[in-house]
């Protein structure tokens, strides 16, 4: 049985949503870009290293998904993404703010939990979760607001990038009437660009450039 989430499927098949599936393309080059963003930077720093991988990694995944559309294949999917999401709250507290790595990692059991509770209350206030994607917005827009200076700039504007692409994400299905091909390619190739600024904030989130450090990591 497929998954039939998104307009541009009408039926099973690999090559059903050939726009959904060529646009991870999108991520790949994300990913190359944030690797020579970390080459020009010279020692990569430790943590950041990891995150052009794991964007390429996404691109991979949602590919597989948009290939074979199985329940087994969007849950590796959204796996990729959590992944990605988690690892760069860890690394961004731990650089940002100069918390050691024993501690930084608490930042991923405390974003699912938030997570979970904004999705939580979308559920039950209005009746939809959007994905599950809203906590992600939101968490952009407070550590935006949070770590200020060059690295809070690149996490507004990831910020905004993502919420138009959260908008062509949810019109998919309304506006397939109107635009057969749908718009959730333009969610990955949006998505992209909100990856990598999300990764190269982490890159500029040196400690003490716009607040204390807590301790040194």
């Amino acid at each position: 049985m497929y998954v039939d989430s998104y307009c541009e499927r009408t039926a099973p098949g690999l090559w059903n949503e050939p726009l959904n599936a060529v646009s991870n393309a999108a991520f790949l080059v994300a990913a190359l870009l944030l690797f020579l963003a970390l080459r020009r930077a010279g020692a990569a720093p430790r943590g950041v290293r990891v995150l052009p991988g794991l964007i390429a990694l996404v691109g991979v995944c949602s590919w597989i998904f948009h290939m074979a559309a199985t329940a087994p294949t969007a849950a590796l999917d959204s796996l990729s993404i959590l992944v990605f999401i988690l690892v760069t709250v860890t690394v961004l507290v731990h650089r940002r703010w100069g918390v050691r790595w024993a501690l930084a990692w608490l930042a991923a059991p405390a974003f699912v939990l938030f997570a979970a509770a904004v999705t939580w209350a979308l559920s039950a206030g209005a009746g939809t979760t959007l994905g599950g994607y809203p906590p992600a917005l939101l968490a952009l827009v407070g550590f935006g607001v949070a770590a200020r200076g060059a690295a809070g700039r690149v996490l507004l504007a990831a910020a905004g990038v993502f919420a138009v692409s959260l908008t062509l994400r949810t019109v998919d299905g309304p506006l397939c009437g109107a635009i057969p091909t749908g718009t959730h390619f333009l969610w990955h190739c949006l998505n992209a660009a909100v990856l990598f600024l999300a990764g190269y904030a982490t890159l500029l989130s040196a400690p003490g450039t716009g607040r204390t450090p807590v301790t040194a990591g």
